[in-house]
């Protein structure tokens, strides 16, 4: 296993431990979950495919998968993440467990009918080189979704700025031992995701547009969830952005045709077919 950053998992590790999903509601979960999968061409699947969730973390987007699949390989590079993962899938029988990384993925080349990794490959060394990990075993045909941070490519310039000084602090939080980098996210969870969250949500029900204003895709999530992503956004070292065109070019280099994005957030979602 080459193509990860220790620390980055470790931390990975850590956060599905502490944040194991257990607080998520069923209709939070799916709400979320729909945001990332509202691209993905079920309709066109075999019955009772087989396919993978590459950096399944918790488990949590398994949890919904599995019940709409013959077989789920639910892959990670974190052994604490893959603990909870089995936790939180053991009643799903279909779900087959790896402690692998991107680049030791143990599955048969071009035997998947599907795909999938989100929020992943932005934290491995070699972006490019992980994407053609997974579309490697991939059928063809087979559809392959893919989430990775943007690069502000459709935000404007104050935008960038913001979140500019927001990574500055990142790098700091992030390099901290674990018990103060939780102490620190859980504070900027409270002073920072809340108060925009929820400033964000007054503000669209009295008639603004919020399409650009920070943190407004957690108007109606819970704190919980928030604290999970601050904890994540945050406390994690290593951490890549793309431009769209950047994704679509990696995708093409690694295999996939017919392209197409998610229009709404989280940015970028994007969807590839195997050649």
């Amino acid at each position: 296993m080459t193509n990860l950053d220790r620390h980055t998992v470790d931390g990975f590790g850590d956060e599905w431990l502490r944040y194991d999903q257990s607080e998520l509601s069923a209709q939070e979960l799916n709400e979320i979950y729909s945001q990332y999968f509202n691209i993905f061409p079920w309709h066109l699947l075999k019955a009772k495919p087989i396919g993978y969730d590459l950096g399944c973390g918790s488990g949590r987007w398994a949890k919904i998968v599995a019940d709409n699949v013959g077989q789920l390989h639910c892959i990670d590079a974190s052994d604490g993440a893959l603990n909870v993962a089995k936790e939180n899938l053991r009643e799903k029988g279909n779900c087959v467990f790896h402690h692998n990384s991107v680049d030791a993925i143990p599955l048969e080349d071009g035997s998947m009918d599907f795909g999938y990794s989100l929020g992943v490959l932005h934290h491995v060394p070699d972006t490019l080189a992980g994407i053609k990990s997974c579309t490697a075993k991939l059928k063809p045909g087979a559809p392959f979704l893919i989430y990775l941070y943007y690069a502000f490519d459709n935000r404007p310039f104050w935008f960038v700025l913001i979140w500019n000084i927001s990574n500055i602090i990142r790098l700091v939080v992030s390099r901290l031992p674990y018990f103060m980098r939780y102490a620190v996210t859980q504070s900027i969870a409270t002073l920072v995701y809340y108060p925009l969250a929820r400033a964000a949500y007054f503000l669209e029900k009295a008639g603004f547009s919020i399409e650009s204003f920070p943190l407004s895709n957690y108007r109606k999530l819970s704190f919980y969830t928030m604290r999970t992503d601050a904890l994540d956004r945050f406390g994690t070292r290593l951490e890549q952005r793309f431009t769209r065109k950047q994704i679509e070019k990696m995708l093409r280099d690694a295999g996939l045709d017919k392209i197409e994005f998610s229009d709404s957030p989280p940015y970028w979602c994007a969807l590839g077919y195997k050649v």
